[in-house]
């Protein structure tokens, strides 16, 4: 390539530059680091699921410096990523006290390796739940390796408490390697109660407001999501509110559901696969496939008690 060649490309990219918005981050040095992230959370990893990872070989005589190392190392680094992520909100909002960052930083990765004990008991919880409602599971080492089910909820478990401390940007990070990792999609936001097992896994989504309760099984494909979202005057949408499903105690949803909006699945209710809601469905009653749509059914019974779709 000739030098006059190259200048010419170089110049009209660099124009593009000059607007700092968008996709456009030039003198700026406090935004996370994806990779550095990932490498955070696999470090958590090995303290969630020790030995698992064979990054460590683990014994009942060196865990403690394992885990000393590790904790110390995810401190550290994780502190000085949170604060730049809290730093570029301050820049975004322009109205904000950064040299407070640190200390939310601090704060906020203090509550993490905190709850991390919480984390680790209701993942059991989990892991039982993957092994009692799959016949083809062997073993809880077989799930903790190799389902993309319990891959996605700890990291979920992990991303949500940062979430909870207001840290932007490194929860969303975390999900979205997730994601990428398995094929399920849990917003950082998203409540989710103990022996949650997700079967198989791939194209679950489940949106920032969703609440799952305890007890709750859902298999491929299946979408919490929300309805349409309300605009403001300048035709923007509006942030914030419950627009994702509750899913309460007990419920199993099939294949391929969807259920939309901010409804109510009652607690011991059954989700048909191929199934369109977006009304709510009462505590042990049944959302079927019908010649006309989606009815919501109470066993035993034949017919529909509400129809979701016309």
């Amino acid at each position: 390539m000739k030098n006059n060649e190259l200048k010419k490309y170089v110049d009209k990219i660099s124009a593009t530059y000059k607007d700092d918005k968008g996709i456009n981050f030039i003198d700026v040095n406090n935004l996370p680091q994806r990779e550095k992230i990932i490498e955070i959370l696999e470090l958590i990893m090995e303290v969630v699921f020790p030995g698992y990872t064979g990054k460590r070989p683990v014994t009942k005589w060196n865990i403690n410096y394992i885990l000393g190392d590790i904790i110390s190392q995810v401190y550290t680094d994780l502190v000085d990523q949170s604060e730049k992520a809290l730093q570029h909100l301050c820049r975004i909002k322009k109205d904000c006290d950064r040299s407070q960052c640190r200390q939310m930083a601090q704060k906020a990765v203090d509550h993490l390796l905190n709850e991390l004990p919480n984390i680790r008991e209701i993942l059991k919880t989990d892991v039982n739940s993957a092994y009692d409602g799959d016949p083809a599971a062997q073993s809880f080492e077989e799930i903790i390796i190799s389902y993309p089910g319990i891959i996605a909820i700890a990291t979920h478990r992990v991303a949500h408490e940062l979430y909870k401390s207001n840290i932007p940007l490194i929860p969303r990070i975390m999900s979205e390697y997730a994601h990428k990792t398995t094929g399920i999609d849990i917003h950082p936001g998203a409540e989710i109660g103990a022996n949650f097992f997700i079967d198989h896994g791939t194209g679950v989504v489940i949106g920032e407001t969703a609440v799952i309760g305890s007890n709750v099984k859902i298999y491929q494909g299946v979408t919490l999501g929300a309805l349409s979202f309300p605009k403001d005057e300048r035709g923007r949408v509006i942030k914030g509110g419950k627009r994702h499903p509750t899913i309460e105690d007990n419920v199993t949803i099939y294949a391929e559901a969807t259920i939309l909006g901010d409804v109510v699945i009652g607690r011991d209710s059954v989700i048909g696969g191929n199934t369109w809601v977006k009304d709510p469905v009462p505590a042990g009653h049944r959302a079927v496939i019908t010649h006309t749509g989606t009815a919501i059914r109470k066993p035993g019974s034949k017919k529909p008690r509400t129809k979701n779709n016309e």
